[in-house]
Order: structure tokens, then sequence, then C-alpha cells
């Protein structure tokens, strides 16, 4: 076995470890915690395969960004770690075998015989000034150039329909208008009412 293969199934078992352990730990900060061990494993392989820009994408991205995000949400939310944990062991067994399927759908989809070494061999290794991120930037707009259009597309009729969903205006909800607001004088709201004293009974 060669050092190449080490280092691979050195980080495959720990992302598979990792990712057990998002599903089966009880404190969701923990879980948080072992994704960002994932990721980190993720792109360890993907160095192995010289997609670096694919690498630092997700551990800038992910790791960086996102991940960091769920942790202040996780941890400024009071959630209910016991509430939360109740119907786990009544739903084990189904989780259990809806894993099992997948399992077995993974390895018919993507076993040995349809990604392994004879049918795709290993990556070519490139010279020192080899840029992954222009040969990825050319593969994309050239070959894959309608699939990329069509994803952009689609991610903005997604943004356009969170914003509407958002702004959309309800029945029984007030609403304040600020220029409406600056406009108003002071003898539109306060009115001086002048009135005798009354004696004391």
């Amino acid at each position: 076995m060669s050092f190449f293969e080490i280092v691979f199934y050195a980080f495959s078992t720990l992302m598979v470890v990792s990712a057990l352990g998002v599903v089966s730990a009880r404190n969701p900060v923990h879980s948080a915690l072992f994704l960002v061990l994932t990721f980190f494993a993720t792109s360890a392989i993907w160095l192995l395969l010289e997609a670096e820009f694919l690498a630092i994408t997700l551990v800038l991205v992910y790791v960086g960004a996102v991940m960091v995000l769920f942790l202040f949400v996780v941890m400024m939310l009071d959630i209910n770690i016991t509430r939360m944990r109740e119907g786990f062991m009544r739903y084990m067994p189904f989780g259990i075998a809806i894993a099992i399927l997948l399992i077995i759908q993974m390895i018919m989809v993507v076993g040995p015989e349809h990604f392994g070494l004879q049918a795709f061999e290993l990556p070519a290794k490139h010279a020192a000034d080899y840029s992954n991120t222009k040969e990825l930037g050319r593969v994309l707009y050239t070959d894959y150039v309608y699939a990329f259009e069509l994803a952009s597309v689609i991610l903005l009729v997604a943004i356009v329909a969170a914003i509407s969903l958002t702004m959309r205006r309800r029945p029984n909800t007030r609403y304040q208008t600020p220029g409406k607001q600056m406009k108003v004088l002071k003898e539109d709201r306060l009115r001086v009412v002048k009135m005798k004293a009354e004696p004391k009974q």
C-alpha cells in the first residue's frame, strides 16, 4: 500500500467517523464541531485529488462562514436537549433501516466497479506552475457553460422567491412609513387645550 492510499484511507475514516458524530452527538454544539471536522477531512481528500480550489473554498466558505453562523445560532438559542432527544430511541430502528438502505444504494451506484481505479485512473501529476483555479474556470465556462447558467438562473429565482415571501404584505400586520413620519408637524399631533382651573372639593 502506497503512502497516497494510507493518507486517503486515514482521512476517509476520519470523515466517516466525524459524520457519524454529527448525527449521534447529544449536544448541538458538538454536532456542529463534528461537522467542521468532516469538512476538514473532505478538503484534505480533495487536496489529494489536486483540487486545491475546491478544498480551500470548502474551508473558507463552509468552515469559516456557514459553520460559525451555525454555532452562533445554536449557542444563542435556548434548546431543550432533553426534550429534543425524547424520541431518539423510539425512531432508531427506522433510522438504522434507512441508513442501511442508503448504504446499499451508494454501493450500487458508486461502488468499486463504477468508480474504482479500473474505471478511472489516478489524476495526472502536474507541474508546480499549474493553476487549478484557471483550469476549473476554463472547463466551467466552456464545457459546462449552459449548466452553469441554468444553475445561476435557478439560484436567482430562489433568491427572488425568498425576498418576495419575506416582504409580502399580510392583512393583519400594521406597517409604518418613515417618510410620512418625518413630514408630521407638531401641530398635527399636539393640541394645547386651555381650560379653567376647577376648585377643590
